[in-house]
């Protein structure tokens, strides 16, 4: 969903719900760069990951290598996040992977109980953690822009990678931090338990999204284990 800030959507979703696998891009800034970081990450990325932290590592650094390349090539700011939903071939027991970097999130709602999966690499996320400034401060806000890693940073920092188990019911949700900043935890909640579709679900999140302001462009994609994976 296109917001307010932004004349285009530079967020990038890839969906594949035979693997199954979902990724989320964000795109930093406005500008051509914003754009090719997110399209070159999920590619590199779709083409790349296995179930496994080493493979999913690699092809982080891949993600990596050719989007400080495209950078370089462009001479502009070309970065963008990525957040990733990697299940285990069929028949296997090891669950899903979760890969993050950068500030789009993945959550899970588990018998009622939403939480956040991932970190949001940020100096916001520092500053809420020790408690360098109100939440609501003008310092807060700033710092929301400075990410700490992302695919394009100079010194190619690896993602988080996390192991989840997957039970009949579980919903996990990937989104930007267009839809992350702008709709609360109680709302996201509300509507992941009260949207058994996993489509009705999203459509009632970007709708928030819009009704909160649209202060960015907003993307996600909702997996109801048992049931399939479907994007907005």
């Amino acid at each position: 969903m296109i917001g307010n800030r932004y004349p285009a959507n530079f967020d990038v979703l890839h969906l594949d719900a035979e693997r199954p696998l979902v990724v989320v891009a964000d795109g930093m800034g406005g500008g051509r760069g914003s754009a090719v970081a997110g399209r070159t990450a999920v590619d590199v990325f779709v083409a790349e990951a296995a179930p496994s932290p080493r493979a999913l590592r690699a092809a982080v650094a891949e993600v990596q290598s050719r989007v400080l390349a495209a950078g370089a090539e462009l001479g502009e700011l070309t970065g963008c996040t990525l957040t990733a939903f990697v299940a285990g071939e069929a028949g296997e027991t090891e669950g899903a992977w979760i890969v993050q970097l950068g500030d789009s999130r993945a959550y899970r709602l588990r018998n009622g109980l939403l939480e956040l999966l991932t970190t949001d690499h940020t100096i916001a996320w520092l500053g809420a953690v020790y408690g360098w400034w109100p939440a609501d401060s003008p310092e807060a806000h700033a710092a929301r822009y400075r990410l700490t890693r992302y695919a394009g940073h100079p010194d190619a920092p690896e993602p988080d990678v996390l192991n989840v188990t997957l039970r009949p019911g579980d919903v996990y949700l990937l989104c930007t931090d267009g839809l992350a900043e702008q709709v609360g935890y109680d709302r996201l909640g509300e509507a992941l338990q009260g949207k058994p579709d996993p489509g009705e679900a999203v459509t009632a999140l970007l709708r928030e999204s819009l009704a909160a302001g649209g202060d960015d462009n907003a993307t996600a994609a909702v997996i109801r284990v048992g049931t399939g994976v479907t994007d907005g």
